[in-house]
């Protein structure tokens, strides 16, 4: 027992007589340092920080300016944390947890060799407590356990921007998947010291996916759902916090013949994302945010949860161009859905447009049924509550209807003024329990092609007719689901 006793002191005894390593070369006392300038400094060849400077923080999609400086400096960045009520999808609401009060976090940009001074806020209101992981964190936690801030009150910390890249911050409070699943994360930006190249236009985007205790588009104010987070069936797979917010009036816009660079992310808390963007090709990918490996011409890059990648890319021609995971029923069917709008001059020979249209009908060709219709809903309980539901439900076809229900040439229909709905709303029940095929006409213009049915219960049919007859300057009126019922045609299996 004696021996085990004294081990401690010999050790401690040891370390303490142990001489100091100094960076000399020749053994002789190290110089004396400024006291701005540590040993850590010159062990990471880092460079000393020169003034103080606040962050500028923005909102996704749009990020900070680049970083002109050639020196390190100070940089102090104030982030909020808050939980607030918003918009998940049309006639969604659910309770975020923010780092800003929106979904993604704040875009946070520094430069290689700062120093950060960070604190985070705590509004009065908030619930629970909440700290901040970095991922650009070299140090414990990442932060998260200097920053642990219960509400009404603001923690302090620092670190060495040390590594340039993208990176992932999240909150680490537990249960971690819970405070991430519900909103909270965002993307710091730990520039080069010599920037980047220049290009016309920089966006944030961020994908994660949720988890709510109704289906997909069921209304309300929606909770989180723990089981289904775990087994990881998520409700919702969107871009920038909610179904759409990367569409209509929140697309991201270009010209043709400018280069875009996109800072994306993915907050998770589960699934990884096979991040593409319709009708364009990568021209450099910085995969999971370095700065030392690019690769050319990609059309898919992979970013995992807690992951981020930087994609830039010259758009030649105008059109829309269609951001997905392509996962694609995350796309289409869960919200993992955004726009690039680009206008300008047409080049025929980079992309003609259609030349020719012909009709090919192969042996076997014939309408796909899904199998049995989803389970019912709860009834709306008037006609404007039907067309709210509607507008949900709407989401299933806006990939090939569009938004604006003008459809597109030569392809899909229009459903806005479409006199083809407005003569019959049973010819509506029908395309969509039944699906069609070959020639239709619509608004005086030939379709010839293939819907498939689509697995919708009678209450959701009815909400969809309804919101679609009641938009874009169609007739009115209102289909209930006893219309449906009676005039579905029932899949063959």
């Amino acid at each position: 027992m004696k021996l085990l006793l004294t081990l401690p002191a010999l050790w401690l005894a040891a370390c303490t007589i142990r001489p100091e390593i100094t960076p000399s070369d020749n053994n002789a006392p190290a110089t004396a340092l400024p006291a701005s300038v540590t040993r850590t400094d010159l062990a990471n060849k880092a460079e000393v920080a020169v003034g103080t400077e606040n962050a500028p923080l923005t909102d996704a999609p749009f990020v900070p300016p680049p970083i002109t400086r050639k020196t390190a400096t100070k940089v102090v960045v104030h982030l909020e944390v808050k939980e607030v009520q918003g918009r998940l999808a049309d006639g969604v609401e659910y309770t975020f947890w923010t780092f800003g009060g929106k979904v993604p976090g704040k875009f946070i940009r520094v430069r290689e060799g700062d120093d950060v001074e960070f604190h985070l806020d705590s509004h009065p209101n908030n619930k629970m407590p909440h700290n901040i992981d970095l991922h650009a964190v070299t140090g414990q936690g990442g932060g998260a356990g200097a920053s642990m801030t219960a509400p009404g009150h603001s923690s302090t910390f620092s670190f060495k921007a040390i590594n340039a890249g993208l990176y992932v911050y999240h909150c680490a409070t537990a249960p971690v998947a819970m405070h991430v699943a519900n909103g909270m994360y965002g993307l710091i930006l730990v520039e080069p010291k010599d920037g980047y190249p220049k290009v016309d236009h920089e966006y944030y985007v961020m994908q994660s996916d949720f988890y709510t205790t109704g289906h997909y588009g069921q209304p309300g104010l929606q909770p989180f759902n723990m089981e289904k987070a775990i087994s990881e069936n998520a409700d919702y797979v969107v871009f920038n916090g909610s179904v759409g917010a990367l569409t209509g009036p929140g697309a991201l816009t270009a010209k043709a013949g400018e280069t875009v660079r996109l800072f994306f992310g993915v907050g998770g808390p589960n699934l990884t994302s096979s991040f593409h963007l319709i009708g364009e090709i990568f021209d450099h990918v910085q995969a999971e945010g370095n700065t030392n490996t690019t690769m050319e011409n990609v059309q898919t890059t992979m970013v995992p949860a807690g992951g981020a990648a930087i994609v830039d890319f010259r758009v030649n021609v105008p059109g829309t161009y269609i951001l997905v995971d392509h996962s694609l029923t995350r796309a289409f069917n869960k919200g993992a859905l955004g726009m690039l709008k680009v206008t300008g001059t047409e080049d025929k020979v980079v992309y003609s447009g259609k030349t020719d249209d012909a009709v090919y009908s192969p042996e076997g060709g014939s309408v796909r049924n899904n199998p049995e219709p989803a389970p019912l809903q709860t009834p709306a309980a008037n006609k404007a509550e039907r067309i709210a539901r509607g507008a949900t439900v709407y989401g299933n076809c806006v990939a090939c209807h569009q938004a604006t229900g003008l459809g597109i040439p030569n392809a899909f229909p229009p459903l806005a003024k479409s006199d083809y709905l407005n003569a019959d709303k049973i010819r509506g029940i029908k395309a969509i329990t039944g699906g069609m095929q070959g020639k239709l006409v619509v608004n005086g213009t030939e379709f010839n092609g293939v819907m498939p049915a689509l697995s919708l219960s009678d209450e959701e049919v009815a909400n969809v007719l309804t919101y679609v007859l009641n938009s874009w300057g169609n007739s009115g009126g209102e289909v209930t689901p006893a219309d449906v019922k009676a005039n579905r045609i029932v899949p063959v299996h």
